[in-house]
């Protein structure tokens, strides 16, 4: 059974220049002790579903469709219950260690702080295991680091701290969005692995939004694939990314320097004035005049679903094999 169920999600936020369709119709299952992968170029809407889980939003935001934990909706509780459940049941990692620590603050202060708020113990005893746990996540010299301000520590250790005063509440669910951004490719690795060994240790289920494929290949159980708000293809990681079958999908594993580094031509379409027919339309090699015309529904098949109407006809695009350089690159 999912520990998470998206039915029909749209996020839209009121602004100046229009309505922002940011999140279009999405469906999502996230299952215990099972990681999911989010992926797509900058602005297709990943971290706005993530936030939109949490209920983690602007003002001008407005949110329909269903979001349901542990079989309760999440977008009918109160405020206060909805506050109860962020970080205890469900915790968010952000993509930002530089903004999202106090840098006037010691990291012990805040991870103790952060696990006070969740536990009732001492000071003493919360940053025992405050030390335990960046002893868990690989901080070298974690009564030293507790010590220390944000600013005295790398970008890659800031990071596994965030991960830390995430998972401080044990929660079911844990949402990292982007973690590895801005790593190098070593960092990238721990921090890969860091992830790995807290969904073990936890069982929790984790969704992971990011824009490294080669930290889905080696992390993810399976893989949604976001363009223009909407998913356009998805399943098991290992089919998907081996053998994709949407044309974007196929364009994103193209642009890796493995693969030749082949950009995919155009640009995303607004979200504000999306096309009628198939968002992809403009910049897929593959389309036919009906794409442009017709929009694709979500096509279910043995091992995946995607949005494309070549599947709809009954025919495939064109598609490579990328899987053993892919896999190779990964922790």
């Amino acid at each position: 059974m999912s520990l998470l169920q998206i039915r029909n999600l749209c996020t839209t936020f009121y602004t100046p220049g229009g309505l922002v369709r940011a999140v279009d119709g999405v469906s999502l299952d996230l299952v215990m002790g099972k990681t999911t992968g989010l992926i797509g170029e900058t602005g297709c809407g990943k971290s706005v579903l993530g936030h939109s889980i949490l209920r983690l939003l602007p003002a001008n935001a407005r949110i329909e469709g269903s979001i349901r934990f542990k079989g309760e909706e999440l977008l009918c509780l109160p405020e206060t219950k909805l506050r109860r459940l962020r970080g205890r049941e469900m915790a968010f990692i952000p993509q930002s260690p530089a903004t999202s620590l106090n840098p006037v603050l010691t990291i012990g202060r805040q991870l103790v702080e952060t696990i006070r708020l969740h536990k009732r113990v001492s000071r003493q005893k919360a940053r025992e295991a405050a030390a335990a746990l960046l002893e868990l996540l690989d901080l070298p010299a974690p009564e030293k680091r507790l010590a220390e301000y944000p600013h005295q520590l790398s970008g890659g250790m800031r990071q596994r701290v965030l991960a830390a005063m995430g998972v401080v509440g044990n929660p079911s669910l844990l949402i990292a969005d982007e973690p590895t951004k801005g790593l190098d490719a070593i960092v990238r690795r721990q921090m890969a692995a860091v992830l790995r060994r807290l969904t073990a240790k936890t069982g929790a289920a984790l969704l992971l939004i990011t824009h490294d494929l080669r930290v889905v290949a080696g992390l993810c159980d399976d893989v949604a694939v976001m363009y223009a708000g909407e998913i356009i293809e998805s399943g098991p990681a290992r089919v998907v990314l081996t053998d994709p079958r949407h044309p974007y999908t196929r364009g994103l594993l193209g642009s890796l320097p493995a693969h030749g580094l082949k950009p995919i031509p155009g640009v995303s379409p607004s979200l504000i004035d999306l096309p009628a027919g198939c968002r992809f339309f403009h910049r897929c090699p593959d389309a036919s005049p009906a794409c442009g015309e017709v929009w694709p529904s979500l096509v279910k098949q043995p091992d995946r679903q995607v949005r494309c109407l070549l599947f709809a006809q009954g025919r495939e695009s064109g598609k490579g094999v990328y899987g053993r350089d892919l896999q190779a690159a990964v922790v």
